[in-house]
């Protein structure tokens, strides 16, 4: 009976590993077909992210000022347009145009982004 609990549980585990390779794959796919709710996860998280990578190297370097705040949107626009224009290769009207894919996690990842950049700021150097 625990041998075939235990096959069972590796045969998911097998799977999921699997299934989290494809995920990937479809990552990096230009060929993988995409709907509006998986391609708008996929803006979304690639963007929070990129939120708290950027959070935490604004506030480690540490870089002050109204101007990296603008580099940091900049940049997390730029990184979200050139993953799905040349990365992807979808038909941005699709989904909804340009702004609707642009503006896919942006609010959350800018708070997350002012999160984590004040709280390394502040703990590192204060």
């Amino acid at each position: 009976m625990k041998k075939a609990k235990s096959t069972k549980a590796r045969s998911q585990e097998q799977q999921n590993g699997h299934a989290l390779a494809s995920k990937f794959a479809k990552f990096l796919d230009p060929e993988a077909s995409w709907d509006k709710d998986n391609l708008g996860d996929v803006l979304h998280w690639t963007r929070q992210g990129l939120g708290l990578a950027c959070g935490l190297l604004w506030g480690a370097i540490p870089l002050v000022g109204a101007f990296w705040i603008l580099v940091f949107l900049v940049l997390s626009s730029g990184v979200i347009y050139g993953y799905y224009t040349y990365v992807l290769k979808i038909d941005e009207e699709d989904f909804g145009g340009h702004a609707a894919l642009l503006q896919e996690g942006l609010f959350a990842s800018f708070s997350l982004f002012l999160l984590a950049w004040i709280l390394v700021y502040s703990l590192a150097h204060f």
